[in-house]
């Protein structure tokens, strides 16, 4: 009896991976042409059919949804940043309200995991949480957009972008920030955190603590911005490297809880006190910013709604529906660390 010609024939074949015949004969873009002919090739030799009822299977609804998160650049590889830790928590909680299973893959910010979700048909859409250098970010939610893959992501919401992205009002968020230390007598604010587009999240809190300096007739002294990741050695290292330029500063605006903590620590070890010599004031409201000495200011993300908007939005594409990016509000969150 004949055997029936396999996709792993056509790959031997046609000299590329399973995946690739997969995709190929899926009609993905992610396959050049050149490919997809030597492919198609193969598979006239080989007269292999496309097995319709596993297409279709493979085609069904799973009840499931995956949530891809990528974990904060740091030397050790061992950091999470406890923001998406809640924020974790907030999606399980929306997708089990609504009926469905959660997958929960961690991924490495280099690899192809956007044409890695398109071959597994695990899930019937993707949530994507945290990644690095937006930029760089991009051309992977454009191929996510090309192979019509369902997806959400927690982030900036910004003009022509991939997808639908679901973020809170950090231009907001750094005003009232800047407007609060204003309030408190305070004039050199400094800012932690890279300001650009590579980061948009923070470079909309940047841009927002500007804008009400402005407002208040303040010049917003490029000297006062340092860049700085996510992570509490490098609010460290941030704070230090402003101290050392001794450029004069009365106020710290750090983007995260994590830089501001580690802020904190420098201004220690170097003799300032906070709030009394430093205002303070972070981001996110993480659970650590009310346990600190002195508790941290802070603008409130709402991770609860957010987890909610994420999961209602990815069900409403894989019916089919339009859906639209949304900012969500914040709120600022006064305490200790900023009351000079």
């Amino acid at each position: 009896m004949k055997v029936k010609a396999t996709s792993i024939d056509i790959a031997h074949l046609a000299g590329v991976s399973q995946a690739t015949v997969s995709r190929a004969l899926r009609g993905s873009p992610l396959v050049n042409e050149e490919t997809r002919r030597r492919i198609q090739a193969a598979a006239e030799q080989l007269n292999y059919k496309v097995d319709k009822n596993a297409s279709n299977l493979r085609r069904m609804h799973t009840g499931t949804l995956a949530l891809l998160f990528f974990e904060d650049p740091t030397a050790d590889e061992s950091h999470i940043n406890p923001f998406f830790l809640s924020m974790l928590g907030s999606i399980t909680r929306a997708c089990a309200l609504q009926g469905y299973d959660l997958l929960i893959s961690f991924q490495q910010f280099s690899h192809d995991w956007h044409a890695d979700f398109a071959d597994s048909k695990k899930a019937d859409g993707i949530i994507l949480l945290g990644y690095g250098d937006y930029l760089a970010y991009r051309d992977k939610l454009e191929k996510l957009v090309a192979q019509g893959t369902c997806f959400v992501r927690w982030g900036a919401v910004l003009p022509d972008q991939p997808g639908v992205s679901i973020g809170c009002d950090n231009f907001r968020g750094g005003q009232a920030v800047a407007e609060h230390l204003l309030e408190r007598g305070c004039r050199r604010i400094a800012f932690l955190g890279d300001a650009s587009s590579h980061y948009p999240e923070f470079f909309g809190r940047y841009r927002g603590y500007v804008d009400a300096l402005q407002q208040a007739g303040v010049e917003a002294d490029p000297a006062l911005q340092q860049n700085a990741e996510s992570t509490e050695r490098s609010g460290y290292e941030a704070m230090r490297s402003l101290i050392s330029r001794e450029v004069g500063f009365d106020a710290i605006f750090a983007a995260s809880d994590l830089i501001a903590i580690g802020a904190m620590r420098a201004l220690s070890d170097h003799g300032l006190r906070v709030p009394q010599d430093v205002a303070l004031v972070g981001f996110d409201d993480i659970a650590t910013a009310s346990f600190v000495n002195p508790p941290l200011t802070t603008v409130l993300q709402d991770t609860k709604q957010a987890g909610e908007v994420l999961v209602d939005s990815l069900l409403a594409l894989i019916r089919g529906e339009p859906v639209d990016s949304a900012v969500l509000p914040v709120k600022l969150m006064v305490r200790r660390s900023s009351l000079r």
